[in-house]
Parts: structure tokens; C-alpha cells; sequence
């Protein structure tokens, strides 16, 4: 696979490498999805006042965050290796479209990852201004934006465990702010709304932005020890994490203060801090922002190297993209969403923010049609965590968030639609640029099937997803490999696992 040509105690040190555990797990999906409430302050200014904001964050989780959260933790532990929603695509719908989900969501993921470094230094500038002059700020970012990948190069163990100190202290002075507001709350405060001010497209953006990307920590199945019991644990733990990191600074900052709703916005929980606590917590506050940018790059960029290994160990990608270190990460994933980083950095957060949510907000479409599809599909699929509803249960599930998604897309702007147009049309385009790489060997592609995670055994009688089309009329949205050695049901794919497995 992408590790030929690795010395062979690189392969056996790959191999053994530590797996991420429940907490480790928790910690990513929190960085994946929140790091914190930095950025929700937004949404009581939109909200034109505290009810909606506080109302948006009990009634969101209900309707978004639990069913991507369900949906997210039966197909992953249906499929637990790196890819992701990619290989749930691909099973759901062929290959083509698997293909253009993992470059839509690997394409916003680098673009998002770039704003951090950047929120990083605009949190460190009011105390060392230095670094709003650029020729302090550019070598900066460099350096930051190294340092980070360097610890994702050291592996996922490290990572999951670094995210796990970052979120304890992101979110240590936020219970501090909570304990120290309870003598000044007014509970007649979080009532206040006025509807002339309400701004609903920066509302909706700002809710959909805050509890996304729960399907992210997908991509990383293959790095889980014991998925089919970690990842449903890890999901629903970080459910009830990224809730009460919103909803308590917001009821202790909106109860405890009498603040316009003008006044709330990016970066207003530092002042709010100021006047419930002290100099000393709006310091504590402002670290914990800081180190919440860099947790979340961690998250992030986990995500997205891991995405392009499983993509490239499905053959979509060139082989090299599934090399590992001898730390077992894919060294060339991780380099190559570095350099996306570096290149994006100039990008504000403010300016992409939509584009994010619609590129998003189209992969997860997908991703909740491929839920339906493989009920109907594959009713014998091994689901070690199975959603406890039947397949118009699912369906009925999967309508309410569904919905949302449209709604954020509908709000968007022209110059959203145009950008997000440009990159679907990239990515068809790639699709069959790679076709023709591969026909023409210009590059080694792997023709291999995914090993199962060590310790993750799949039944041999299980009839989990046809990873190819059965048809020559679908040949066209083929994995990228040699059509003579392709599968063409899961029975194939078990016994290749299970030979490896032995």
C-alpha cells in the first residue's frame, strides 16, 4: 500500500502506534465542533438580544447536533477506517460522488484551519502588538502554523492528549465566570430580544458554524481503539460538552450584565470576564482564546490528513498520500494541508464564514441520503452502534436537520454560490484528471483494499457496502483501480480483511 518502500521497523512502529481512546476522542470532536464558546458572542447581536441566542443553543443540538451525531456514530462504527464519510458516499452512492464529498470537505477543512494561527496572533497582538506589523506577524504565522503540524506528525496520541489540556484550560475560566456571576444573574435579562434588530442570515450562519462538523472525527475511525464502543461514548460525551461550553458563559455573561446586544460581539466574553472577575480573567479569558485557536488547528488538521490517506487507500488518490511516518501518520497528507494552511492564511474568518457553512452544508446532504440509502441498500450491513429507529424512523430523523441545511443555503450569497459553483466544478474535473493519471501511470496508484483497524474484527457473514459498481454503465465512477482486481461485494472485502487480520 502507500507504505511500500518504508524500511520495515517503520512499518512494524506505523503499525503498532498508539490508538486515540474515549477522552482523547471527546477532546478532538470538541476542537472539531466548538474549542470553547469564542465566536458565539456573535449571535446575541444577531439575535437582536440574549432569548434567541440562548433558545438557538437548546433548540439546535435537538435538531442538528444529536441526529449528525447519531447518524455520524452508526456509520462509523460501520466503517471503521480512515475516510470516513467518504468511504459512506462511496458505499451509498459510487465512488465519483465519494470522491467529490472528501474534496468539498477537505477543501473547506484547509480554509477553515487557516483562520486559527491567524485568530491566534489577534489574540496575543493586545498584549504584544508587535505582531499586527507584518514583518513580525508573516514569520509568525510560519512558525506557528510548523510547530502545529510538527505535532501532528508525532501522532494522533499526542494530539488527542494535547486537545484534552487545551479544552481543560479553554474552558477552566469559563466555569469560574459561571461561579462568579451567580449573585448578579437576573434571569428577566435572558428574555430580552428585539425582533427589529435581529439580522437572521448572520443568526443561522452563526448557529450552523458553532455546532457543525461532528461528522469530522470520521475521518480518524481507523486510529480508534475499539470503535464500535469509543466513537458512540466520544460523540455523545462531546455532544454535553460543546452545549454547556455555550449555554453557561452565555447565561452568566447575558444574566449577570445589562449590555446592549450591539455590544456582543467576536471577542466580547474577554470584557464580559473584565466585569464579572477582573483584570485577571479577562487575561485568563483572552489565553484561553489563544489556546483554543491552536487546539482547534490540531483537531482540524487530524481530520484532514486522514481524510486524504483513506482516500488514497481507497485509490482515489496517488499512493504517496498513504505513506506513513514511522509515528504511523501520513506524513505527505498532513505536508500537503500544511501548505493549504500557509497559502490561505491571508483569508479572514469573517469573509469565508458562508462559504464554509454551504460547501458544508452540500457534503451533509450527502452524507444524510447515504444514511438512508445503505437502510435500504444493505439491511444486513454489521452495525456495531445501530440508531434505534427503523428506516422511516431514520428517514423522519434526518428531515429536521436536513432542512436547516437547505435554509443556510438559501440565505447564502451570490458571491457564495459562485465560489462554492467553482469548486464543485474543480472537483468533477479532478475526478477525471486522476482517471487519466493513473491510466497513463504517470503515478502509483493503490489498487489495494483498506486494512480493518488492529483489534477490530468484521463478521465473515456480514454484507457491508459494495465498494464498487456492479455494472459497466457505471463504470465511469469507479474507484481509481485496475477494473481486473476490483470487488464486487463485501464478502471479497472480508476475506482480504481477514487474512490481514490473521
Amino acid at each position: 500500500m502507500g507504505e511500500e518502500g518504508m524500511p520495515s521497523d517503520v512499518k512494524n512502529t506505523a503499525k503498532t502506534s498508539p490508538k486515540l481512546t474515549v477522552l482523547p476522542l471527546v477532546a478532538l470532536i470538541f476542537y472539531d465542533v466548538s474549542g470553547g464558546p469564542f465566536g458565539v458572542e456573535d449571535s446575541v447581536r444577531a439575535g437582536g438580544g440574549p432569548l434567541l441566542s440562548l433558545l438557538g443553543f437548546l433548540i439546535f443540538p435537538l435538531i442538528w447536533s444529536v441526529p449528525e451525531a447519531l447518524v455520524t456514530a452508526e456509520l462509523a462504527t460501520s466503517f471503521p477506517e480512515n475516510g470516513g464519510y467518504v468511504i459512506w458516499i462511496s458505499s451509498a452512492f459510487g465512488h465519483f460522488w465519494g470522491f467529490q464529498e472528501g474534496f468539498w470537505k477537505w477543501f473547506s477543512g484547509v480554509m477553515d484551519n487557516a483562520l486559527y494561527p491567524v485568530l491566534f496572533l489577534d489574540y496575543l497582538k493586545h498584549s504584544l502588538p508587535i505582531f499586527d506589523q507584518l514583518i513580525y506577524r508573516i514569520p509568525a504565522l510560519l512558525c506557528i502554523t510548523v510547530g502545529l503540524t510538527y505535532l501532528n506528525y508525532r501522532g494522533l496520541h499526542i494530539v488527542g492528549f494535547s486537545a484534552v489540556s487545551l479544552a481543560v484550560f479553554s474552558l477552566c475560566p469559563f466555569a469560574v465566570m459561571g461561579i462568579l456571576s451567580i449573585p448578579r444573574i437576573r434571569p428577566k435579562r435572558w428574555v430580552a430580544v428585539d425582533f427589529r434588530k435581529v439580522e437572521w442570515r448572520g443568526y443561522f450562519n452563526s448557529m450552523f458554524w458553532n455546532l457543525n462538523y461532528w461528522d469530522k472525527a470520521s475521518t480518524l475511525a481507523g486510529e480508534v481503539e475499539n470503535p464500535s464502543k469509543t466513537f458512540p461514548k466520544a460523540l455523545f460525551g462531546a455532544v454535553f460538552l460543546v452545549v454547556s461550553s455555550y449555554l453557561i458563559p452565555l447565561l452568566a455573561g447575558t444574566g449577570a450584565l445589562k449590555n446592549s446586544s450591539s455590544e456582543w460581539t467576536d471577542g466580547f466574553f474577554a470584557e464580559v470576564g473584565m466585569l464579572i472577575g477582573g483584570a485577571w480573567l479577562k487575561w485568563w479569558i483572552q489565553a484561553a482564546s489563544a489556546m483554543s485557536n491552536l487546539g482547534l488547528f490540531e483537531a482540524e488538521m487530524s481530520g484532514d490528513a486522514f481524510q486524504l490517506l483513506g482516500m488514497s487507500e481507497m485509490g482515489m488518490l496517488p499512493a504517496i498520500f498513504a505513506s506513513r511516518s514511522k509515528y504511523g501518520t501520513p506524513t505527505v497528507s498532513i505536508l500537503c494541508s500544511a501548505t493549504g494552511v500557509i497559502f490561505l492564511s491571508w483569508m479572514s474568518f469573517q469573509e469565508i464564514l458562508e462559504f464554509l457553512n454551504f460547501l458544508y452544508a452540500i457534503g451533509m446532504l450527502l452524507e444524510f441520503a447515504a444514511f438512508i440509502k445503505l437502510r435500504l441498500k444493505k439491511p444486513e450491513l454489521h452495525r456495531p452502534y445501530k440508531v434505534p429507529l427503523g428506516t422511516f424512523g431514520a428517514t423522519m430523523l434526518c428531515l429536521p436537520p436536513a432542512a436547516l441545511l437547505v435554509l443556510v443555503m438559501c440565505l447564502a450569497s451570490l458571491r457564495t454560490f459562485l465560489i462554492s459553483g467553482a469548486v464543485i466544478v474543480l472537483g468533477f474535473i479532478l475526478y477525471p484528471t486522476l482517471i487519466y493519471a493513473k491510466d497513463r501511470k504517470w503515478t502509483k496508484f493503490d489498487t489495494e483494499q483498506p486494512a480493518v483497524p488492529s483489534g477490530t474484527v468484521m463478521p465473515g457473514n456480514s454484507d457491508i457496502a459494495q465498494l464498487h459498481q456492479e455494472t459497466a454503465d457505471e463504470a465511469s465512477v469507479m474507484l481509481l483501480s485496475d477494473l481486473s482486481t476490483t470487488r464486487t461485494d463485501q464478502e471479497d472485502y472480508e476475506i482480504l480483511v481477514e487474512g490481514k487480520v490473521e
